[in-house]
């Protein structure tokens, strides 16, 4: 098992986009499921976070679930085992309920500084359990992978062009930990804190960064976006893949497939396996003249709160059970009716059908119809790039002054948390360390793209990454502030010792 001072986070960029570009079907040699037999479906992922702190017993960077282990007093620091339980947990669920004649389906978002924690800990037990999720071929009709920011990133807030650093580096510490295979298999995406930006140009430089990375969909929660002309999304559209718009200043558009997370952010959704129990009652619906099933996706933490901690393996063995007993009353050799699904097995079951791409409705992020129109009624069609990202600012900025309530700074999980308002002391220094970063590194890395296998690139890659972590603004001023700080200052000294 891989130990070291720094993560695999960079080093293999060309080699790793051959990989992840390479065409053709990924789920859909190991899928067991015939897409005329199934009425209806639904989708579960279990998002795995833990971020890194400046906070060992000499200030080292460590796993926070290290620090729960070592400050059991604190907080809810005493679940740490159950935690790190849940992390591992599906590798024994699995096999169970395969045993037992169902047909299981889970998709799995761990986040690259929970993965760098399992290492710095010694815990082999979850990577070896982990490993098999992602590389047992038993595995592979059962289990997708989603891909995510290494350093649980908020995108509406995060530097342009820290986004694909952020996919890539995910995509390299997953490739060094579970093998090149396993990385050319994820093609769904999942945001931290479900947080899509609706800024047009930072929109257009993730799914841009995406598609560039392999991607092929992403899961997006129903309030952050809406149909071109600004409604919110049919009760149709939520159960059908869609087709997310980026149309950056420039009147550049690019596109990727998009699953629609339902309702709220409350883990009972998954924890009690409500898609599940809501698939059952729909019925196949038409997309592109062709009939298909409806899918139901949810997401939820995987291990935060008693729900998840408790109530969520009983339930998703429950509910597998129950479906895989109306399949055999329907004489089938697997679940008839109402199955589950992962994201990729779905859209490339729908594709394999003939179902074209182009007949999934199209939408946008949040505001940006009427966006469209202040930037069109105030300005037209602006001649250059740069005056279009003018009009693009102006009207956002008169948009604002005549609604306070209209944002450019995204969507997420919660409308009750804004990851910008308070937190300059956080916002700034990373943009800092950013533009220093760039400044640094851009000119080095064109010259010569071996420099990003360089120790000095990685350790301030590192930093660069961290700083951005969510955290840092989730938990409100104090401590996590200041650990925020503390990256920025070493992160800045990492680059100052660069010539």
């Amino acid at each position: 098992m891989r130990l070291s001072a720094l993560p695999p986070i960079a080093g293999r960029e060309a080699e790793l986009h051959a990989l992840v570009q390479r065409p053709g079907p990924v789920a859909l040699p190991h899928t067991n499921l015939d897409l005329n037999e199934i009425r209806s479906g639904f989708a579960c992922a279990l998002h795995m976070h833990q971020p890194t702190i400046p906070a060992g017993a000499n200030g080292e960077l460590i796993s926070h679930l290290q620090y729960m282990f070592e400050h059991p007093g604190e907080g809810d620091n005493h679940n740490a085992e159950p935690f790190a339980h849940c992390y591992r947990r599906l590798a024994d669920i699995l096999p169970q309920l395969l045993a037992a004649g169902c047909n299981p389906r889970i998709q799995l978002d761990y986040s690259g500084t929970l993965l760098w924690g399992f290492e710095q800990m010694g815990r082999c037990d979850i990577l070896e359990a982990l490993r098999f999720l992602a590389t047992d071929p038993a595995m592979q009709p059962h289990v997708e992978w989603l891909g995510t920011f290494w350093g649980h990133a908020v995108a509406p807030s995060t530097p342009i062009p820290d986004l694909k650093l952020q996919i890539q580096a995910w995509q390299h510490h997953v490739a060094a930990l579970f093998g090149m295979e396993m990385l050319q298999r994820v093609k769904g995406f999942s945001l931290p804190e479900m947080a899509l930006p609706n800024h047009p140009d930072t929109l257009f430089a993730l799914v841009s960064a995406l598609r560039e990375c392999g991607y092929r969909w992403l899961l997006v929660q129903e309030h952050s976006v809406e149909n071109p002309d600004g409604s919110a999304l049919r009760q149709d559209q939520l159960f059908i893949p869609n087709r997310l718009v980026a149309r950056s200043s420039c009147g550049a558009e690019v596109s990727i497939t998009a699953l629609i997370k339902t309702q709220g952010s409350d883990t009972k959704l998954v924890g009690q396996m409500q898609p599940c129990y809501q698939a059952l009652g729909l019925e196949r619906v038409v997309l592109g003249g062709i009939s298909i099933p409806p899918l139901v996706s949810q997401i939820a933490d995987g291990e935060n709160g008693g729900v998840m901690m408790n109530e969520f393996p009983p339930a998703f063995v429950q509910a597998h059970q129950r479906i895989a007993g109306e399949g055999a009353s329907h004489g089938g050799d697997t679940a008839q009716g109402t199955v589950a699904l992962n994201g990729t097995e779905y859209l490339e079951l729908l594709e394999a059908a003939g179902v074209p791409s182009d007949a999934f409705p199209p939408i946008q992020a949040v505001g940006q119809h009427r966006l469209w129109q202040q930037v069109g009624g105030a300005s037209g069609h602006a001649s250059t790039c740069g005056s279009s990202e003018a009009s693009t600012e102006a009207a956002i900025a008169e948009l604002q002054a005549r609604d306070p309530s209209f944002s450019m700074a995204g969507a997420s999980w919660t409308n009750d948390l804004s990851w910008v308002e308070g937190y300059a002391n956080v916002l700034e220094p990373m943009q800092q360390l950013s533009a220093l970063f760039h400044q640094v590194f851009d000119p080095l890395v064109a010259a010569d793209p071996a420099v990003t296998g360089s120790p000095a690139y990685q350790e301030a890659l590192l930093h660069l990454l961290l700083l951005e972590t969510s955290c840092f603004r989730y938990w409100g001023q104090g401590t996590w502030t200041d650990y925020a700080r503390a990256i920025h200052c070493r992160g800045v000294e990492a680059l100052g010792g660069i010539t």
